[in-house]
């Protein structure tokens, strides 16, 4: 693993892992209107990350079109607004396990369906750490009672995770993170406001307490202006597919999290699926290096005569070896 990737790598870990640990704050705010919340924690983002979006913000915006303009909307309303409201409907009749189990499996789902969109074949290597993040994603959390709804919810918010991965490739490398992290934060509390206006009303935007008034400052200024920019400089850096592996992390997040507020317990099932999960990162993203075959020596016909050798005819060389996709 090169500088760049271990950066990367990092970074995509340190986004996840803000996630998973807000959801101690998302406790506190169960009586606060939900889409009045994720207005004011898109909105207050937004004002922050402007400064931070780098010189020609406008002319960069206008350089995607109207394709990438509409990806930009398309991304704030699958994977932040409607990822968000398809979690809190899921939960309505089934228990928080079961939603999280089914975006537990999003770094599967990404390593099989970025690689497609692109014309190539998935790696094998990322999908098998894909394969071991989604198992120990079910370990910490468990299964829970659920119904169809609860389950077509949950898909949807799968659906979600996806988006925020899949649909953001295309924009980030001509916008970069900050401007990408800004311009979604601004569209998503424009989508916020609209829903609540639709669902609640007048009573959409009430105003927040002391405790709820810090709960959101935390997920605006820490979890979604640090995490959202440190996730999509990772994912510049390792790609989606890879950078997805660290999704895994946020339940492991949630449940180390869950005793400081008393919401939750960490036994052996939450030790068991956490070291499954670092396993599934640690191999899909590269950090464990693939064991390599010794290069052939030009100049000798066989590279052994013992038992199991294998004859190699002098002066041939082998091919490099390339990744599997």
């Amino acid at each position: 693993m090169n500088a760049t990737t271990a950066r990367g790598a990092l970074l995509a870990a340190l986004a996840c892992v803000l996630v998973g640990g807000s959801f101690t704050a998302n406790s506190v705010l169960g009586d606060y209107p939900y889409a009045g919340g994720q207005f004011l924690r898109y909105a207050l983002a937004f004002v922050l990350l402007v400064p931070l979006a780098g010189p020609g913000a406008t002319a960069r915006l206008r350089g995607l079109g109207a394709g990438g303009r509409l990806r930009l909307v398309l991304l704030a309303a699958v994977g932040m607004v409607g990822f968000n409201l398809a979690v809190l409907a899921a939960e309505r009749t089934a228990e928080p396990a079961v939603p999280g189990v089914f975006v537990g499996c999003a770094p599967v789902v990404v390593a099989v369906v970025m690689p497609l969109l692109e014309g190539r074949r998935p790696q094998r290597v990322v999908l098998y750490g894909a394969l071991f993040v989604a198992v120990g994603a079910f370990t910490v959390q468990g299964w829970g009672r659920t119904d169809a709804a609860g389950i077509a919810y949950s898909l949807c918010a799968l659906a979600g995770e996806v988006g925020f991965a899949v649909l953001a490739v295309p924009v980030l490398r001509p916008l970069g993170p900050r401007l990408l992290s800004a311009t979604v934060c601004g569209i998503a509390a424009a989508e916020s406001a609209a829903v609540g206006v639709l669902v609640d009303g007048t009573a959409w935007l009430p105003r927040p307490d002391a405790v709820e008034a810090g709960a959101l400052l935390w997920q605006a200024a820490v979890v979604t202006v640090v995490g959202f920019v440190c996730w999509y400089m990772g994912m510049q850096r390792i790609g989606a597919e890879r950078a997805t592996l660290f999704s895994g992390l946020i339940p492991v997040a949630a449940a180390c999290t869950a005793p400081l507020v008393g919401t939750g317990a960490y036994g052996a099932a939450q030790a068991v699926g956490s070291a499954l999960v670092c396993a599934g990162v640690a191999v899909g993203s590269g950090a464990v290096p693939r064991p390599r075959r010794r290069k052939a020596e030009a100049a000798s016909p066989r590279h052994d005569t013992g038992a199991g050798a294998r004859e190699v005819p002098a002066g041939r060389q082998r091919l490099p070896e390339r990744s599997l996709e």
